[in-house]
């Protein structure tokens, strides 16, 4: 099955530039947006593996079609923006994106980062986790054929790069995990992304996976080396 890919932004110029670059690279099945609206609507429709999110559109901007898109759907999401500050890119990180690229761009730059998330997509489906259908630690539990994550039975709503990284520190229970580790396992190792964003993410996880977010008891911070999750909660 051949990926898909939707394309997001209220200027044409930048829209058709990247859709030809991705059909030079082999991408064959994209689909074009210029608003939040339409943009919606395609997506339920045409399911994309992949979208490239302009934040600044005329009607809903982007950071809201994001948090739309995340009540149905896991893809990765690529933001565009013209905003180059860590806040911007921390917030846009957090309402569910999985990587930010600021103009202005190379195209090749962007269709770069489309790879790699279909990367990440490919070990998210492949990884061999352990032998059966399910991932549990403690009250944890992933069902890596629905690709949906559960505690104590109930089912917690991640976006795709949350479930990435739950299933990379449930892989890896009990071992210390560093910050450089994460982003190589989970982001890939070329990903731009800011010191913030693990500490982001993994703070978002928290308050979805811990009793008590700021006194995390699973999920916890190893000072001066990185994040371990529990196998056992003391």
């Amino acid at each position: 099955m051949e990926n898909k890919i939707l394309l997001v932004d209220d200027e044409k110029d930048i829209v058709d530039l990247v859709e030809e670059v991705l059909r030079k690279e082999g991408f064959r099945v994209i689909q074009k947006a210029y608003n939040g609206t339409d943009a919606l609507k395609i997506c339920r429709d045409f399911q994309p593996d992949v979208i490239v999110l302009d934040i600044m559109l005329p009607d809903i901007d982007g950071l809201e079609v994001c948090r739309q898109i995340r009540q149905f759907s896991y893809c990765s999401i690529l933001f565009l923006s013209s905003k180059n500050d860590d806040v911007d890119k921390i917030l846009g990180l957090s309402w569910g994106g999985d990587d930010y690229v600021t103009k202005p761009f190379s195209p090749r730059e962007v269709v770069f980062r489309i790879k790699a998330q279909l990367r990440r997509q490919q070990y998210q489906t492949a990884s061999p986790l352990q032998e059966g259908t399910s991932l549990t630690v403690g009250p944890l539990r992933i069902d890596k054929e629905s690709c949906r994550a559960y505690k104590g039975g109930q089912e917690i709503g991640l976006t795709g790069r949350e479930y990435l990284l739950l299933t990379y520190l449930m892989e890896n229970a009990d071992k210390i995990i560093s910050k450089e580790r994460l982003y190589e396992q989970v982001w890939g190792e070329y990903s731009s992304i800011c010191d913030n964003t693990i500490m982001v993410h993994i703070r978002h996880l928290r308050e979805k996976i811990e009793d008590l977010p700021s006194q995390p008891q699973q999920l916890i911070t190893v000072k001066g080396l990185g994040y371990k999750l529990k196998k056992r909660i003391d």
